[in-house]
């Protein structure tokens, strides 16, 4: 799925002025790999993403945005970040500022795909070639990736 209902909704009525939106980043991996996507609005290779809905678990977001967007199952392990975003412009002008929760997940089954049309492929990466993922997904992908036996990290500007 595209963009939310009710976010469309919200749009009618602010146009593009900014909304201050929930996102979720979902790191899913599989042993020594994780899954990447192209997305087909700005080309870049990043982990899977979304936006949660209202009254939605964030964790539930998570999944839901694995099967929609690549069509896998995941198992999600554990919230690994909490971070508020610089300011996005989409391409079609819309502003956001995103708080991001940033999920490690396991796979449990399926291939993926680019089921939804938000990428424009969907494959696993191995761990130690990441070669082409901007500097803020690799910062997800690394804390996602740490022991968690840290405290939590609150950091802007990413």
């Amino acid at each position: 799925m595209a963009t939310p209902e009710f976010v469309l909704e919200l749009r009618r009525h602010v146009g593009h002025a900014p909304l201050s939106l929930v996102g979720v980043t979902a790191v899913v991996v599989r042993g020594d790999e994780v899954l990447l996507g192209r997305r087909s609005d700005n080309g870049l290779l990043t982990p899977i993403t979304g936006i949660v809905d209202p009254g939605e678990e964030p964790a539930d977001a998570a999944a839901r945005e694995a099967l929609e967007e690549a069509g896998v199952r995941v198992r999600v392990d554990r919230l690994a970040w909490v971070h508020q975003m610089p300011r996005v412009t989409h391409v079609n002008g819309d502003q956001v500022d995103y708080l991001d929760l940033t999920f490690r997940c396991s796979w449990i089954e399926g291939e993926p795909y680019p089921a939804d049309g938000e990428m424009t492929e969907v494959a696993w990466h191995p761990l130690d070639d990441l070669v082409g993922v901007p500097e803020r997904h690799l910062r997800r992908i690394d804390v996602a990736l740490g022991d968690g036996a840290g405290p939590s990290r609150f950091e802007g500007g990413v």
